[in-house]
């Protein structure tokens, strides 16, 4: 069949929509109508050359649709299911997958650029094109595993259910996975986009008392607001480490998550945390740019410095608590969500994502 997607045939170059043809769902395979597909700077760091995968691809893992068909041996989902996409396709027998980490499989990693069985479903002729995370998500149309396919409640929007895909599941599951906040403690996030807008949505479910919003962006900080941040903090205007600690009484901040994707970010969240303090790393930066974490300060003052991928989450029963979260009110996706896309204008949307334009935009038509 034929299919409308935006490829990326070279990094710091537009993405072009064009028609590309999609094979059918092989065994243990699906093929799902897009729904929605988020804009998360995840992609753009492959567009601009600051990470790197076999090109021309067709990015896009933020995503949500409707199952169109299934190939043999399927039996989770059925053709009309609406369905959330997991950027991660656990193989459910390798180490990670059998301790209860699905989001590190091992198989997953290792077909990091393709389906399942290491071969391709999207072509021009004689070329294969690059599936990101499996999903493919800024296309009409995409043929993606099974298991990364999680059915939701056909009265949940496809555009809240991207944004489960990726940004809500790894922020939240920042929050409450990973870092497991306390009650009553005090938290810094930097770095206020849409991940970052869910890590302090994970922090109020978790009952913190003190939230602190820290970005460059005033628009980003009122933003955040919003979801439960207490205080906010511009690093561009005042020393922000300083500030944090002001805010929390001269200790700094009990649990810090970088949510953002630099060195620099992580050294300013590692030393907004007060001794004995928890250092979660959200974002991902560029190849080659490698924070530098003092050693000393790391021992003496008994910091914990860690990382979380997709939230630390169990994906398949971690996302339905999303929707739940969603449904009760718990969650604000609908604030969250503040722009809406049509796939042409796909290039348009990541300048408004630098522009540093607050919120999540999505593309919700495709036709």
């Amino acid at each position: 069949m034929k299919t409308k997607a935006a490829v990326l045939y070279e990094a710091n170059s537009p993405l072009v929509v064009e028609e590309l043809d999609l094979d059918p769902p092989k065994e243990g395979e699906v093929l799902v109508k897009i729904g929605a597909a988020g804009i998360c700077r995840s992609d753009w760091h492959y567009m601009a050359g600051e990470s790197f995968m076999p090109l021309p691809a067709v990015l896009g893992h933020e995503g949500s649709g409707v199952v169109e068909e299934v190939g043999p041996g399927i039996t989770s989902v059925k053709a009309g299911d609406p369905v959330i996409l997991s950027f991660v396709s656990r193989c459910g027998r390798c180490h990670f997958c059998t301790i209860g980490r699905p989001n590190l499989c091992d198989v997953h990693m290792s077909t990091s650029t393709t389906m399942l069985d290491g071969t391709y479903r999207l072509h021009k002729g004689d070329t294969n094109f690059t599936p990101m995370s499996k999903l493919a998500c800024f296309s009409q149309y995409s043929v993606v595993p099974e298991v990364a396919c999680v059915p939701c409640p056909k009265e949940l929007g496809l555009d809240k259910a991207a944004v489960i895909g990726c940004c809500v599941t790894t922020g939240v599951g920042a929050a409450v996975n990973a870092a497991k906040v306390e009650p009553g403690a005090a938290v810094a996030v930097v770095g206020c986009g849409g991940v970052g807008l869910n890590v302090v949505m994970g922090a109020k479910l978790a009952g913190a008392r003190q939230i602190i919003a820290v970005d460059i962006s005033e628009g980003a900080l009122e933003f955040a607001m919003q979801f439960g941040a207490t205080h906010a903090v511009n690093p561009g205007q005042q020393d922000g480490p300083g500030r944090v600690r002001e805010i929390t009484g001269g200790l700094g901040a009990d649990y810090t998550f970088e949510v953002f994707g630099s060195a620099e970010t992580v050294e300013m969240a590692y030393d907004m945390a007060r001794k004995g303090g928890t250092v979660t790393v959200v974002g991902i930066p560029a190849d080659g740019d490698v924070p530098s974490i003092d050693a000393v300060s790391l021992v003496r003052q008994e910091k914990t410095l860690k990382g979380t991928y997709y939230g630390s989450a169990q994906l398949q029963s971690d996302m339905p608590r999303m929707v739940d979260l969603y449904m009760n009110g718990q969650l604000d996706l609908d604030a969250l969500i503040t722009r809406n896309y049509h796939l042409d204008e796909i290039n348009e949307a990541y300048a408004d994502l630098n522009r540093g334009e607050v919120g999540r935009g999505v593309i919700t038509r495709f036709d």
